[in-house]
């Protein structure tokens, strides 16, 4: 048995999710306070025997503050499983009298925790008429979280994912419009206490590793204590009595050393001299408290590792993080193997982030390696090794908007070979692609390269900063990786940058042309050849999904980044390509020239001599706050981030007419713009006024360009 399907209403930061699982092992990514811990929460909620009671203690924290006033509505997690065992005591969990024992055995089923206000609430709601407010106000306003019931539910048909699903069986409370009936058989069906899916199931949490030492000191929290613990009910009782009666020998013996009786006796008497007879204890003793109760025994228990080869053990707070780290993983692992080994209906093993402060080849083996026959693994994750390493068909990501949390299944719809496609992508490019707010794909190591240090220099703020993720697909083939956002699968912007590779020069042929002149027009033609059928194919690959969009430069990158004002800074990196003193000449000024047909050719002469990675990285040496970015990345840039809130908008304009100001100190215009700016910073201008007052202030300036993007 496993579980095939997560689904969350109102609870926490989902205001309806569902999250796809599949056997083995799960992963599940997402950014911080997006809601993984949550969501592990639901699970534990319903299949952990240690939060069962908390699920009878559910409050109005616990719901979506998307919803708005919390009351009357519902919570609702479900967990879908298939390949039930055809066991006879979890065929009765799920059917629970609801079918006749005997019949073919179910395969899947639901199991559900439902949160909901009391029947006699319910039944006062369905009596309102539609748009009562006043009644439905009078109702809400008097309950209180006290009139909550607590329900799990089995075999429900309904799926509650459904938004008018939802509205059926709990009401519209916008409308006023609430159901006649207050029970829905759709819902399942309720499940005896006794029946309770926690006591069938092995599950096993490890939660993410924030404080490894202090776990290790708490006896509650300690794995190593409760490996001990749950292995001393095995032991032979008669084994231990020899143990127990050295230990009271011992007691003993510390208790009669004579500097002990020495200080005992001189404690008593300095108290009777201190308060009296009256006041003063009737006895005292000094007692040795070693433990001789086996559980206190193994209390005592300490573990000692050695980390060096020096033959040196430590206790866990002498150890690494990441060793301490790694020590405990075992351990927590090492219960589940015991767990598992009494032979429960289902195992689950939920793992919260392991990888904090450990190294990542140990991070790829860990999660390799952790995989267990007749056990579904679930993890959650913000390392992108793990992540690669994860088969993209058994991953959830969690995107957040504002206060709501979705859940995207990137291998939604997608071909077996699509998925392949992708899997070794992943698998062979070390990227952080699945964790991205925002993609920009790229296909050259000088967009890979030049980009973030060109958003950084001219806009003084980084592509992370931005929540954009800039990736370089390299041959791979925009198509294979770009379909991953979709509609159906990860619901973030997507930009896909490439070359139209259109000619600068006449490729026409013409009298007196050389061979190499020829030949260069040739592979020219055939270059804008295959950029026009690119775009052609890409064109008719993005036409109808809002999430992906392509942006091309005319011809190519180094072309266009001359073409657009940076001629100059080209120009001085001659020096570090050529030595000739001729040469360095010519070169400089055709890339000074204003001629495309000359600086083009040269530019791509000497990308191709040094090579465009090096060349890229060449350039970035002297790029500054003056540099000038193409209009085609800067488009591509504002709408994939395409929310720009008031402070990162606020903090790029700040750091554009600072750089200004430090040139024209005596330019009373920038001061004024830099009080404006504030005031839209802190809401009290709006965007087109402070919009307008920079393009009115610094209408040359390459921020202005970029600020005319925006509406």
């Amino acid at each position: 048995m496993h579980i095939s399907k997560l689904t969350l209403v109102n609870y926490r930061n989902f205001r309806n999710a569902s999250l796809l699982f599949k056997k083995g092992v799960n992963t599940i990514i997402g950014e911080n306070a997006s809601g993984k811990t949550n969501l592990f929460r639901a699970i534990r909620l319903l299949l952990d025997e240690n939060m069962v009671k908390a699920a009878f203690r559910l409050d109005e924290g616990d719901f979506h503050r998307g919803i708005g006033p919390w009351k009357g509505h519902w919570i609702i997690i479900s967990l879908e499983f298939e390949d039930i065992s055809d066991d006879e005591s979890i065929q009765a969990l799920f059917l629970h009298g609801a079918a006749v024992i005997g019949a073919a055995p179910i395969g899947k089923a639901t199991y559900n925790l439902v949160f909901r206000p009391r029947k006699e609430i319910r039944q006062k709601l369905s009596k309102l008429a539609a748009g009562d407010n006043v009644g439905l106000a009078e109702i809400l306003g008097n309950l209180t979280i006290a009139d909550y019931e607590t329900i799990f539910t089995g075999r429900s048909t309904l799926d509650f994912s459904d938004l008018t699903s939802y509205k059926k069986i709990v009401g519209d409370f916008e409308k006023v419009v609430f159901p006649q009936e207050t029970e829905f058989p759709e819902i399942g069906t309720k499940t005896p206490m006794y029946l309770s899916l926690t006591k069938e199931v092995c599950f096993t949490y490890i939660q993410a590793l924030r404080d490894v030492v202090s776990e290790f000191h708490n006896n509650r929290t300690n794995p190593l204590f409760s490996l001990l613990k749950s292995k001393s009910g095995d032991i032979n009782p008669t084994v231990l009595v020899p143990i127990v009666k050295m230990v009271g020998d011992l007691n003993t013996s510390i208790e009669n050393l004579d500097d002990v009786k020495l200080i005992r006796g001189d404690v008593y008497r300095t108290i009777k001299e201190t308060a009296g007879e009256t006041y003063s204890p009737a006895t005292l003793s000094i007692k040795s408290d070693l433990p001789s109760e086996a559980e206190e025994l193994f209390q005592s228990l300490r573990l000692f590792v050695g980390e060096s080869g020096d033959g040196h053990e430590g206790s866990i707070n002498e150890l690494s993080l990441g060793g301490a780290n790694l020590i405990y993983l075992t351990l927590k692992l090492l219960e589940f193997k015991y767990q598992k080994a009494k032979k429960a209906l289902a195992n689950f093993l939920v793992v919260e982030e392991p990888e904090a402060h450990i190294h990542t080849h140990i991070q790829k083996t860990l999660f390799e390696r952790m995989q267990y026959s007749e056990t579904q693994v679930i993890y959650s994750t913000h390392s992108a090794h793990i992540s690669e390493v994860s088969a993209v068909e058994n991953v959830n990501i969690i995107g957040r908007t504002g206060a709501t949390s979705e859940v995207y299944q990137p291998a939604t719809g997608l071909t077996t070979a699509q998925i392949g496609n992708v899997q070794r992508y992943l698998d062979a490019i070390r990227s952080n692609l699945l964790f991205a707010r925002s993609v920009m794909l790229v296909e050259g190591d000088a967009e890979e390269l030049l980009v973030p240090t060109l958003v950084k220099e001219v806009f003084g703020i980084s592509l992370d900063e931005l929540g954009i993720s800039l990736v370089n697909i390299r041959s791979t083939g925009f198509e294979n990786v770009a379909l991953l956002f979709h509609d159906s699968r990860i619901k973030k912007r997507c930009a896909i940058v490439t070359d139209l590779d259109s000619a600068f020069i006449n490729t026409a042929p013409e009298a007196g042309d050389t061979g190499a002149v020829t030949r260069y027009k040739e592979k020219c033609a055939a270059s804008e050849k295959s950029g026009a059928e690119r775009k052609v194919i890409l064109d008719a690959f993005v036409a109808g999904n809002s999430w992906v969009k392509t942006y091309y430069a005319q011809h190519t990158f180094e072309v266009d980044f001359i073409e657009c004002g940076n001629a100059a800074l080209m120009a001085r990196l001659v020096d570090d390509v050529y030595t000739d003193p001729p040469t360095v000449a010519l070169a400089k000024a055709e890339l000074l020239s204003g001629n495309k047909a000359l600086f083009g050719k040269r530019v791509l002469t000497m990308a191709g001599k040094e090579g465009k990675g090096w060349f890229a990285i060449k350039v970035g040496a002297f790029v500054d706050w003056k540099t000038r970015i193409p209009d085609y990345l800067m488009r591509a840039i504002a709408l994939t981030h395409f929310n720009f809130s008031r402070e990162i908008l606020a903090n790029m304009m700040e750091y554009r007419v600072q750089k200004h100001l430090r040139e024209r100190p005596h330019d009373l215009h920038l001061p004024v713009l830099l009080t404006q700016v504030e005031e839209y910073r802190t809401g009290r201008k709006e965007f087109a006024e402070v919009k307008s007052s920079y393009v009115g202030a610094l209408p040359a300036d390459m921020f202005s360009d970029f600020l005319a993007l925006f509406p």
